[in-house]
């Protein structure tokens, strides 16, 4: 049992292994009373609300906070009632508790696999003024330290509501001495670590972007005062969503934190009218007490076992090459054919055909829409470039932008009104393309049946599903008046739908989620696609910052990562291969070049890669993840996967910078089993005492460590392969 009700007490009790949250009705209110570590259910348990005597709702730590009745932080939901008044006042009328967790009708959400991995606590509030009725769920897994919330709008009334704001996730923490973690950045700086201490008043991250951006993430954590990767209390809030989102850590004067998450208020109402119902999507909530480490562990895990889907998401993933900063739009049949020749004879089994493909798409400012193939650069068209690569035993991918449309384009000289836009507003172009209007039926049953007629035709085995801008002149044309303010959501639920479909109707593509990089890097396209182009920036420096940033929450086997050439096209360092490659083979691995102009030396290093990583990909996309030494904190960084037995292991070490006379580097290893013994090899361990193929205890392994080979020169690297040995 993980949830138990006393009645007498009206306390719910959530218990997953490690970890209890109790949540009580105090005057009809739902009150949060804990959320840590696991408490032993009582049999008649005490509250743990202390409300100092006072019946102020700005004293009462609530999980649904309303406006307009005494609590004055930020609420989780506001209504416009009919008569134009906001006050509701939303009141217990009952529960249930069932076993597993049921699906979010049109949204993205974590499932269980059988009744038994999951229960679900739904309950029932009620303002009896407007008929009003909002269902909060919590669905709280058996192995899993974490508790899955999301909200049900239904108006049960005799008029019109509209929603305001509509949250998914609230809670109240007793304290206030927190730090606030997030992910921020930029186009080709995604995912660095935030840590900012809370004060008094409110800390805000959000997207108004149509997607949820480069910028920030969709996430917030927050940690007690000590929090490292080891140790520490984190509360962490994820939220399964690809629009507009808001997540605040709000402190009030009595020195307690509330915190939230869910679609971004900003510019957002939804008409409900009598009968309808409106569904929130999903908060994933994560506590941990043992650091960040034992929080981004719990989220990996279920994401990729509970959020990710399809048969591709327990296989291991292909190595790739793209050919798009090997040629950009200028390429042909027989170039691709020689990339993929060259890729084949290097033990590189996928060949994706990115940009260019298509209309007359000979830079990026025209064509878009036009998805038949260009017979210039393919005068056979796509299934003969497939077939020739499928040939040299390789797959075909192709890279395809289906949420876009050139205003130079047949579809949209066609169809100039689907196109998200304001009529008689100017129309924003970036990157000389709008965005596909996707709140309409027509508008995506037109991309499904034309992906289809490609998908169905060429032998295609990954999919790379690019969105290069954000939305502007937010409006439809098949909207009226009062639905304007609901088009970006309405956007991203149609963006879900026609996913939903080609998912279903082709379940044998791997498909990868782009953004310009991690424009859209969210759980909710894990849901329909199991990986995400991570960053455009394919620099091994830079990208041990976006891989470590975006490994706080996402597992492994999300994260694309490619070998570039040098100078990188985006930052124009010169980096060493072999760095470039352990950074690329710590996420799915793969090369982004002209592999035909390697040197004979430079395809040595390649194949050598390339078998490693055939090696070692099982435990680097399935393995557990150990942060050990950031690249945000110092000139080194290094992490480990470690297989779930803890028998195998693999970690990588990079120094940026070379250092003179520089101090003995020692490594200390994580996640190992301290009663195992491991041998411990390496390719620039020598042969002495300390050497490859020397064979260590776990337990020293871990608290006293291993000293660093000798690197020579800037943009260092090396790796150690651990596997358990009979003692």
């Amino acid at each position: 049992m993980t949830i138990r009700y006393y009645e007498a007490e009206g306390i719910f009790h959530l218990q997953s292994e490690h970890m209890s949250y109790i949540l009580q009705i105090v005057n009809g209110y739902p009150a949060h009373a804990y959320w840590g570590k696991k408490l032993r259910m009582e049999e008649h348990p005490q509250s743990l609300i202390n409300l100092g005597g006072s019946l102020w709702l700005d004293r009462l730590p609530q999980e649904y906070p309303q406006y307009g009745s005494g609590d004055f932080r930020h609420p989780a939901y506001q209504v416009r009632l009919a008569d134009g008044s906001r006050i509701t006042e939303l009141v217990y009328q009952g529960h249930r508790i069932f076993s597993g967790k049921q699906a979010l009708e049109g949204l993205p959400a974590v499932y269980t696999e059988s009744e038994d991995e999951a229960e679900t606590l739904e309950l029932t509030l009620k303002d009896a003024y407007s008929g009003l009725v909002v269902k909060l769920s919590y669905s709280v897994f058996r192995d899993s330290d974490a508790v899955a919330r999301s909200v049900r709008f239904e108006n049960q009334g005799e008029g019109t509501l509209q929603l305001l704001r509509a949250l998914s996730a609230s809670v109240d923490l007793p304290r206030s001495d927190y730090e606030m973690i997030y992910l921020a950045g930029a186009w080709s700086r995604e995912a660095h670590i935030q840590r900012r201490p809370l004060g008094p008043g409110g800390t805000m991250i959000e997207s108004r972007r149509g997607a949820s951006s480069h910028q920030l993430n969709p996430f917030v954590a927050l940690a007690t005062p000590g929090t490292d990767e080891n140790q520490g209390e984190v509360y962490g809030l994820s939220f399964v969503y690809s629009g507009n989102f808001a997540a605040e850590a709000e402190v009030d004067s009595f020195g307690s934190t509330r915190l939230s998450i869910g679609l971004n208020p900003f510019d957002f109402t939804w008409v409900l009218a009598p009968g309808e119902t409106f569904q929130t999507p999903e908060a994933v909530m994560v506590y941990s007490a043992s650091g960040l480490g034992e929080m981004s562990r719990t989220y990996h895990r279920l994401y990729r076992t509970r959020l990710c889907r399809g048969v591709h998401r327990d296989r291991e993933r292909p190595i790739l090459v793209n050919n798009w900063e090997g040629t950009y739009f200028d390429f042909t049949t027989d170039k691709i054919e020689e990339i993929a020749k060259a890729g084949a004879e290097l033990g590189i089994e996928l060949m994706v055909l990115d940009d260019g493909w298509f209309g007359k798409r000979d830079n990026d400012r025209s064509s878009l829409g036009d998805w038949t193939p260009d017979l210039r650069k393919l005068p056979g068209g796509l299934k003969d470039l497939a077939d020739r690569v499928r040939a040299l035993d390789m797959k075909f991918g192709l890279w395809v932008e289906p949420e876009m449309i050139s205003p130079d384009s047949d579809l949209y000289r066609a169809h100039p009104d689907w196109c998200i836009h304001v009529e008689g507003r100017r129309r924003t172009e970036q990157r000389w393309q709008l965005v596909l209007d996707y709140s309409r039926a027509e508008v995506r049953d037109y991309i499904f049946d034309t992906l289809s007629g490609i998908f169905g035709t060429v032998p295609i085995s990954y999919i790379k599903w690019d969105m290069n801008r954000f939305l502007t002149e937010v409006g439809s044309a098949a909207a009226g008046p009062e639905h304007q303010s609901e088009i970006a959501h309405r956007h991203i639920l149609g963006l879900y739908e026609l996913l939903e479909r080609l998912v279903t109707a082709f379940p044998d593509i791997l498909f990868e989620s782009c953004s310009s990089g991690g424009g859209r890097f969210d759980p909710g396209m894990l849901y329909y696609m199991p990986q995400t182009w991570t960053s455009d920036d394919t620099d091994a420096v830079e990208r041990l910052k976006i891989q470590y940033g975006t490994s706080l929450v996402y597992p492994v086997s999300t994260i694309g990562a490619h070998v570039s050439a040098v100078p990188n096209h985006q930052v124009h360092r010169m980096t060493p291969l072999k760095m470039r490659g352990d950074v690329a083979m710590s996420g799915n691995f793969g090369y982004e070049l002209d592999l035909t102009k390697f040197t004979e030396e430079e395809k040595e290093i390649v194949k050598a890669q390339v078998k490693m990583y055939k090696e070692i990909r099982s435990l680097v996309q399935q393995g557990d993840l150990y942060r050990l030494l950031s690249p945000f904190e110092g000139n080194e960084s290094a992490w480990m996967f470690v297989s779930a037995d803890g028998k195998e292991a693999l970690a990588f070490y990079f120094r940026v910078l070379a250092e003179p006379h520089a101090a003995e580097k020692r490594l200390k290893f994580n996640g190992l089993n301290p009663d195992f013994d491991y041998r411990v090899e390496g390719p620039d361990m020598d042969s002495g005492s300390a050497g490859s193929g020397s064979v260590w205890s776990g337990d020293r392994l871990m608290q006293h460590g291993l000293v660093v080979p000798e690197l020579k020169g800037d943009y260092a690297s090396t790796s150690f392969r651990l596997t358990a040995v009979q003692r």
